[in-house]
């Protein structure tokens, strides 16, 4: 292998030819990585020199990137997040200027987690990490067209005081990210995460909600889940499930939690009765699919008093895992995610059954190279 054909050397080429007009990246670290590849090579370590993204400029230090950095991946460079005071304006802030989703300029990518998801969708980097306390993995991973996966809450450190955000990863499909995903969860603490996967008996018994009850969903991006949910029950990919997909509005309990307050009475019995619920939904076996956002990419200056999160941010409360896939587009060009969510703790088998559910799937289109407005 030479650096003009190795991994990280493609990987940091494209970024130098990419990120101008995209804005993914804080910082990249050319030198570090070419050493980086060459000592994981030598060494022979398991994912060999593969190259990877860190989300924001802490993310060097977070758990999976030291998991997967121990096991031969090489960290290119840091993404970016949303700058100080943009609460709710999902885009990221880059070295060259603010984020851009890769399908449509005018558009963002999501956030927080914004760079890391425009960094795979463009094909920069194989996968990168995020963390995800409302749906900054999810979101983001919907807007750009890639996979996106948050870990069940507590399976790994979180990096967030209150336990809302837990870590997570982008790549371009589920496929691709089961080497990453598998290294860091080998030491996340469960026997069963370090496993081999095992292929699933289908038809997968899922439950699908279009509005778990409450959300107001953009009827085109409904639509766009809906055909996907129909295409896989006519692969024999999946059976639905009849039981009631209905949750309490997380909103208030998110924010009760969120400002440190987790004791709130109102916000305990909407957590209660939620797990309750979902308990009895995921019994048997059963998955959960959803929309991953009730609403298209919004434009760079927010998304008006629409929560984006409206259809998430009920598994960081609750603590399941829960994935986004790429699920088709609408009218305008903007990517749709498909949401699975899986059993606390069935992070192995919710990549496994989103590993089935995208072979049933039209594979992930590639972005133009610089967006489109």
């Amino acid at each position: 292998m030479t650096p003009a054909t190795s991994a990280v050397a493609r990987a940091l080429e494209r970024i130098e030819r990419l990120d101008p007009a995209l804005h993914a990246f804080i910082e990249v670290w050319p030198d570090e990585a070419l050493a980086r590849e060459r000592e994981a090579v030598a060494r022979r370590l398991p994912l060999g020199g593969l190259p990877f993204a860190v989300k924001g400029p802490s993310g060097i230090r977070s758990y999976a990137a030291r998991r997967l950095m121990a096991a031969g991946g090489v960290p290119v460079g840091a993404t970016s997040v949303p700058g100080p005071g943009t609460a709710w304006q999902t885009w990221g802030q880059g070295a060259h200027g603010r984020t851009v989703n890769p399908w449509r300029a005018d558009r963002t990518p999501g956030g927080s987690s914004a760079g890391s998801a425009v960094a795979v969708a463009a094909g920069m980097v194989e996968a990168a990490t995020g963390s995800d306390g409302a749906g900054s993995v999810r979101i983001p991973a919907a807007w750009c067209g890639v996979f996106g996966l948050k870990t069940t809450n507590g399976l790994l450190p979180s990096p967030d005081r209150t336990g809302l955000a837990s870590a997570g990863v982008f790549a371009r499909s589920a496929a691709a990210a089961e080497p990453y995903l598998r290294r860091v969860l080998g030491g996340g603490g469960t026997p069963e995460a370090a496993s081999d996967s095992l292929p699933l008996p289908l038809p997968l018994p899922v439950v699908y909600s279009e509005d778990l009850g409450f959300a107001a969903v953009d009827p085109e991006v409904a639509a766009v889940v809906r055909a996907a949910v129909d295409r896989l029950v006519a692969a024999g990919t999946v059976r639905l499930v009849d039981r009631d997909a209905g949750l309490l509005d997380p909103a208030g309990a998110w924010a009760a939690v969120r400002g440190g307050v987790p004791d709130d009475p109102a916000a305990v019995r909407v957590r209660r009765t939620n797990d309750e619920r979902l308990e009895t939904l995921f019994s048997g076996g059963a998955l959960l699919l959803t929309p991953a956002t009730p609403n298209r990419p919004h434009g760079h200056e927010g998304p008006g008093a629409r929560y984006s999160t409206a259809l998430t941010w009920a598994f960081n409360l609750s603590g399941h895992p829960a994935a986004s896939l790429p699920a088709g587009f609408t009218g305008d060009g903007c990517p749709v995610g498909l949401q699975m969510v899986a059993p606390r703790g069935a992070d192995p088998v919710l990549l496994a059954a989103a590993r089935a559910v995208e072979d049933a799937l039209p594979p992930a289109r590639t972005p133009p190279p610089a967006g489109r407005d």
